[in-house]
């Protein structure tokens, strides 16, 4: 038998990751801070809920997807929360982006009444949130996460058990520096080509079967030339990922200098108002600084 299953955090993400829950045959309650969201997804299928304690009471699994690990911690641990309406053998599911040392307080805290907690951040974006192949990266008990796997497969393709309590967002702060940092490479890329005056669009499907191609590559550039920055994957939450990136590495000793520069960028781009775009607009510090345009129009 299928488990019943809570999700917490309906926004750009946890929208679609519940469609593909209900659309998988999954019995799904809902809550948000936003009625609206929880309203829509009600009219396809999910059982609505006033609180983090009543999607706890109806449900084996409870998945939050919050913005920050304050978010969680407020949903799971506070007045009317996730923790007040679970009971011995529940499991929670934090597929939010914390940092490792906020996960593995919440893991320990929830251990102390019974409850499991896996931290599972995720990787894709809204495009892989709504066709239902995330890449998953675990840290927790290995029991319990076999035993979930199948709810995350409804959700995602790739889905790694990394390790312990705290793998699963060590692995996902590895994962943005990538992301963040292959974006603005592509960017200053972009922004060199333009203002040689080539094709930037030729130049594109020049190298992108190359070594220098890449997910991100195809999924951003054709973004920048169409200047549509519609955010999948915001500035402000990407941000705040590279925050939780700087912090864990001064904790460890580990100097990162290129992701010390980006995060500036990013303090950059949310101080002339674009916190809400999506962080392929990193083109757009490179291009203030260039003072060009890729693709040549306006911004």
């Amino acid at each position: 038998m299928k488990k019943s299953v809570g999700f917490i955090g309906l926004g750009i993400m946890g929208t679609p990751m519940v469609r593909n829950l209900l659309k998988n045959g999954n019995q799904v309650t809902v809550f948000d801070l936003n009625q609206a969201a929880v309203d829509t997804l009600v009219t396809e299928g999910a059982n609505p809920a006033s609180s983090g304690k009543e999607v706890a009471l109806a449900s084996d699994v409870v998945i939050t997807m919050l913005p920050k690990g304050v978010h969680v911690r407020q949903a799971v641990f506070g007045e009317n929360g996730v923790m007040e309406g679970s009971r011995e053998g529940t499991v929670i599911i934090d597929m939010s982006s914390v940092s490792p040392v906020e996960s593995k307080e919440m893991a320990s805290l929830a251990a102390e009444k019974g409850v499991y907690f896996l931290d599972a951040p995720v990787s894709g974006g809204e495009p892989k949130a709504i066709d239902g192949t995330l890449a998953i990266m675990v840290g927790g008990n290995a029991e319990v996460f076999e035993d979930v796997k199948p709810i995350l497969a409804d959700m995602g393709s790739d889905i790694v058990l990394v390790g312990d309590s705290g793998c699963g967002t060590t692995a996902k702060l590895a994962n943005q520096i990538i992301v963040n940092l292959n974006i603005a490479a592509v960017s200053e890329a972009l922004v060199l080509a333009e203002k040689a005056g080539i094709d930037v669009e030729k130049m594109y499907q020049a190298i992108r079967g190359g070594l220098a191609g890449s997910t991100v590559m195809d999924a951003k550039i054709p973004m920048i030339i169409d200047r549509n920055f519609k955010a999948g994957g915001r500035v402000d939450i990407n941000m705040k990922d590279l925050t939780n990136v700087m912090n864990t590495a001064h904790e460890l000793a580990v100097p990162l200098p290129l992701s010390a520069q980006l995060l500036e960028i990013f303090h950059s781009l949310k101080a002339d108002g674009k916190e809400a775009l999506d962080h392929a607009s990193i083109v757009q510090h490179y291009e203030k600084l260039a003072n060009v345009v890729v693709g040549g129009k306006e911004q």
